[in-house]
């Protein structure tokens, strides 16, 4: 029978619920979709397997993710959130090289709301001397 290990990750607006499930061939599906379908950059998909690759465990399970909010850099770092989770509930003795690589950390930069009085956040309306 599958085991299943849960990880919710965070990141910008973005939330994902990732399940690892073991044993597996290593395939990582995002919203129903492959991951090189739905992410679409190479760079993205390193960002999501690296918890994998830093832990030895890329093959070993395979990687559901149902990621919602935000865009597609946000989703995927969402993911990337989850899978570190999800990879302390199949092992805690990771966490201490998943916590020097800081993929535990959620990233708490958000967009700053836009203030009265200016056009964005901090841009200040053009002025003009005539």
């Amino acid at each position: 029978m599958a085991e299943r290990y849960y990880g919710t990750g965070r990141r910008k607006n973005a939330v994902a619920k990732v399940w690892l499930i073991s044993p597996g061939q290593g395939r990582i599906t995002i919203n129903s979709k492959p991951m090189g379908q739905y992410v679409g950059r190479e760079t993205l998909e390193m960002l999501v397997r690296e918890p994998l690759e830093l832990t030895d465990t890329l093959g070993r399970f395979d990687v559901r993710a149902d990621a919602i909010g935000g865009g597609i850099a946000g989703q995927a770092g969402a993911v990337r959130h989850g899978i570190a989770r999800a990879l302390l509930n199949y092992d805690e003795n990771l966490r201490s090289a998943l916590r020097r690589s800081g993929l535990l950390t959620r990233d708490p930069r958000i967009k700053e709301r836009k203030k009265y009085g200016r056009k964005r956040a901090r841009r200040g309306f053009q002025w003009t001397k005539r």
